[in-house]
């Protein structure tokens, strides 16, 4: 072997959390060298946020033409063209892969392609495709590797009907049926995207609620419009197997547990896993370095700082959230600690204010903590909740499902946490984190000018209700 190419710092994995790592850290004047074993840009943005996110908007232009009789526009019955929607998506995410490679580029940045493992302290062996081996040094060494998708036992993942993320981004025809397994985002956005396109959707749930990690009342909003949609829903359901009786439509047995316990069965073209991811850390050199929590994702501190020295954990493979923004803010909040660049105080709570966002029908977004767990905390609150049926660019657009509900602490008048269900919502939840991050009061937030007609003024209109003062509502 060759001697060590030297770095200051070699970040492992381009996703969004490796890239804006290696970025930053190129800024700083550190020399910098980032591993990659599959696409520039990570899961994220060729098998996950950004292609689905073209999906969903086909899905929504299908959705939107059933109903357009309502404004007195009328379209013929959608074509679904299952294929031009699928390139749509690639070209998509290819498109952006390009400008990652650019932007590492132009930054300065060696990208090394292959499967990183960690030999030593600071050094780092790079395996090509062809079997060759690059070692890298450095002083730093920023484990950026991202998640996969978790399994249940028993399902065979190998069978070309049991399907992950990946599948469901690119199937070759379009499944006259699909059955959801896990109504967490991904479950719970796939099973609106194949509903739109024609598809009949069966989604279960091991909780006793679709969403279960946002608030119950978003929960109940959505099981009543994924039911209006055509969507079967089940909550509270253990699976018990998933097996192949034949080939082609029907083919797909899966047999569970209703929440009585009763025995059911449901039959369908695919089954999509959507029950969470695992840290990438398998075959990455750590056994030797006690690091690891149970479920195999890094244990940090709050800059992503290893009990190993020199080794840093950011993004997914540090644990949850597993969310594409908490991985890009934790890259900059780790070089910027390494580096020694002085920062603006940040609040200890800001991993509450990552916002999370689901991109159903109607989208789903949430940030902080809801008004029960304040409440549990011992904290005085108030809640201003406002239906978007009351919001008048809502009702022009005939988009009146869900609300803006702001919670407050009565004693510091500070916002704790939003919740907003409707369409557009994931454009609006930005707001709040703006408003968090600035330390801005509910009264400083009630004073600036929103602009009308906007669904921006459904969160205004919620802020000055928790206040009690509202205008435009009861």
């Amino acid at each position: 072997m060759n001697e060590p190419k030297q770095f200051d710092v070699v970040v492992v994995g381009a996703g969004p959390g490796g890239y804006p790592a290696a970025i930053r850290a190129a800024q700083t004047g550190l020399q910098t060298a980032v591993v990659e074993r599959g696409d520039l840009g990570g899961i994220c943005l060729n098998w996950g946020c950004i292609p689905t996110k073209s999906l969903l908007h086909a899905a929504e232009l299908a959705r939107t033409s059933r109903h357009s009789a309502n404004f007195g526009v009328q379209y013929p019955a959608p074509e679904i063209d299952l294929a031009g929607a699928v390139a749509a998506s690639r070209s998509v995410a290819g498109q952006l892969a390009g400008g990652v490679g650019a932007l590492l580029a132009g930054n300065g940045v060696a990208v090394f392609r292959g499967s990183a493992r960690l030999v030593d302290k600071g050094e780092v062996d790079v395996t090509d495709d062809d079997g060759g081996v690059t070692r890298l040094s450095a002083d730093h060494v920023v484990l950026a590797t991202g998640a996969a998708p978790r399994s249940l036992p028993g399902i065979d993942l190998s069978d070309p009907g049991v399907w992950s993320y990946r599948e469901a981004l690119a199937p070759e025809t379009l499944p006259e049926s699909l059955l959801v397994i896990g109504s967490g985002a991904i479950g719970s956005e796939f099973a609106s995207v194949y509903s739109a396109l024609g598809s009949q959707v069966t989604l279960l749930e091991a909780a006793d609620r679709l969403l279960p990690a946002e608030a119950p009342s978003v929960s109940q909003v959505l099981a009543s419009e994924l039911g209006k949609q055509g969507i079967t829903t089940a909550t509270g359901v253990k699976i018990t197997s998933v097996t192949r009786t034949g080939e082609g439509p029907g083919s797909m047995v899966t047999t569970w547990e209703d929440s009585n316990g009763a025995a059911q069965e449901t039959t369908s073209d695919a089954v999509l896993l959507a029950v969470g991811v695992k840290a990438n850390t398998a075959d990455l050199g750590l056994d030797g370095y006690d690091i690891l929590r149970p479920d195999g994702s890094v244990i940090t501190d709050d800059v992503g700082r290893t009990g190993v020295w020199g080794l840093y954990a950011i993004g997914d493979v540090a644990g949850g959230p597993c969310l594409a923004h908490k991985a890009t803010t934790e890259a900059v909040r780790c070089i910027d600690a390494l580096a020694g660049v002085r920062r603006v105080p940040e609040p200890e709570d800001w991993r509450d204010w990552v916002p999370k966002c689901t991109y159903t029908s109607p989208e789903v977004a949430s940030i902080g903590i809801t008004a029960a767990a304040a409440r549990a905390k011992g904290l005085n609150v108030k809640s201003g909740r406002v239906p978007m049926s009351e919001n008048g660019r809502a009702l022009g657009a005939g988009e009146t499902v869900g609300f803006a509900e702001v919670t407050i602490d009565t004693d510091t008048g500070h916002i704790l946490g939003a919740t907003l269900v409707g369409a557009g919502v994931t454009e609006l939840i930005g707001m709040l984190s703006v408003a968090h991050a600035a330390g801005m009061t509910a009264e400083e937030f009630a004073r600036s000018v929103i602009p009308h007609p906007t669904r921006s003024e459904a969160v205004h209109e919620a802020v000055l209700k928790a206040l009690g003062r509202p205008i435009n509502s009861l």
